[in-house]
């Protein structure tokens, strides 16, 4: 427990509603939490599933015609083949993601990871005795992996690759050709890959890309995905796992020592979610790149801030190195003197340290006021930005 670390995002929310606690106004733009909700349809499919008496103990792997709602999901959204026995349900992502790397990381193995990421990468494989080396999403490379990087980085202990397209926190989706060069560096030098694909249904252009679906890369990849983003399902704890037939077990095993199946009626809830009869999600990922269009354009007045537009997820990561004051400076003025609740970017990495993250998983209007509260209190940083 003492070599792992927490998430930047929760320290700030904490502090965020001590403040409200007192009488402060504060804008919430941390925590990557949309602000919809699941459809009637949603809603009512799990009322009926309760009062059907769906609240027993089900199948460790999940309900079957759940998964198999997954299956075509997945082959219908992102080209993936999947058979519903290389599904794993479990009570949120983040369970997922420990579960998986549980299965996979024996004491010393090396696990390559994205810096800035998401913190429970590294968190995690220190907790289990692995070795987490970084490599980096530079802003000079549009924050795309660089498999030159990665490929210096591979040794005899490299046990594992975490990708995460659309990122956390940079909103990058990985290019076809870093992705086919990243499969191959897998292949050559038979790694497993962990693909982090929370964000996959929120792009703003194009198609989405799975590193499942190139040559050779189905026996060794591991897709964690859930319903927190796309479905805006934060608080249903629901994720899965799609794994090669050999970890599916594995799998399994930890989920029947530890939560040993997840709520029966929330699973029955999740397949209306994924048929989507509304087009909840179509709508929802509109909104945000509406959003996401004027936040950008109105952080980019801010003086000293530079953000590029994230090609996907809810996230504006916002060069703040032109302020002249550190990332943890900028987000204790915001917080405590404006009301706007951000992260420091070092939260996500060494790579972050010139950055702090927002979320745009708001709406229009307090996206607004929270750039209005920022210039407001930029006094503190005008000077240097105007001696540079």
């Amino acid at each position: 427990m003492a070599v792992m670390t927490g998430e930047g995002a929760l320290a700030v929310y904490a502090r965020a509603k001590e403040l409200e606690r007192e009488g402060h106004s504060i804008i919430h733009l941390e925590l990557g939490e949309p602000d919809f909700h699941p459809s009637t349809f949603v809603n009512q499919a799990l009322k009926q599933a309760v009062d059907e008496g769906k609240d027993r103990y089900c199948a460790v792997a999940g309900v079957m015609t759940l998964r198999e709602a997954i299956a075509n999901y997945l082959h219908d959204t992102r080209n993936v083949e999947a058979s519903p026995a290389n599904i794993v349900i479990a009570p949120g992502c983040k369970i997922a993601l420990f579960m998986a790397m549980m299965a996979l990381i024996d004491p010393g193995d090396e696990v390559l990871y994205p810096d800035p990421g998401f913190p429970g990468y590294p968190s995690i494989t220190r907790g289990l005795g692995g070795i987490p080396v970084p490599f980096e999403l530079s802003e000079r490379n549009h924050f795309q992996a660089d498999p030159d990087e990665i490929a210096t980085k591979i040794t005899p202990c490299t046990k594992l690759l975490i990708t995460n397209s659309p990122s956390n926190p940079t909103g990058t989706v990985y290019s076809d050709q870093v992705q086919r060069r990243l499969a191959e560096l897998a292949v050559t030098h038979d790694l497993l890959v962990l693909s982090d694909e929370i964000y996959a249904r929120i792009i703003y252009d194009g198609q989405y890309l799975s590193l499942m679906n190139y040559p050779e890369m189905e026996e060794r990849t591991l897709i964690i995905d859930g319903f927190s983003k796309s479905f805006a399902m934060t608080g249903w704890r629901l994720g899965y796992t799609v794994a090669p037939s050999r970890i599916v077990p594995a799998l399994q095993m930890l989920a029947v020592n530890s939560y040993t199946c997840v709520a029966e009626f929330s699973q029955y809830a999740a397949i209306e979610a994924l048929k989507d009869r509304e087009g909840a999600t179509p709508r929802m990922v509109g909104e945000f790149a509406k959003r996401r269009e004027q936040f950008i354009g109105d952080l980019n007045r801010v003086p000293g801030f530079r953000c590029l537009p994230p090609e996907g997820a809810f996230y504006a990561w916002v060069n703040i190195s032109e302020t002249g004051m550190s990332a943890e400076d900028l987000c204790r003025i915001m917080l405590e003197d404006a009301g706007v609740a951000a992260i420091p970017g070092a939260a996500f990495g060494a790579a972050g340290a010139d950055f702090i993250r927002f979320s745009f998983a708001s709406s229009t209007a307090t996206l607004q006021e929270a750039v209005g509260r920022i210039l407001r209190v930029s006094a503190a940083w005008q000077g240097t930005v105007a001696a540079r």
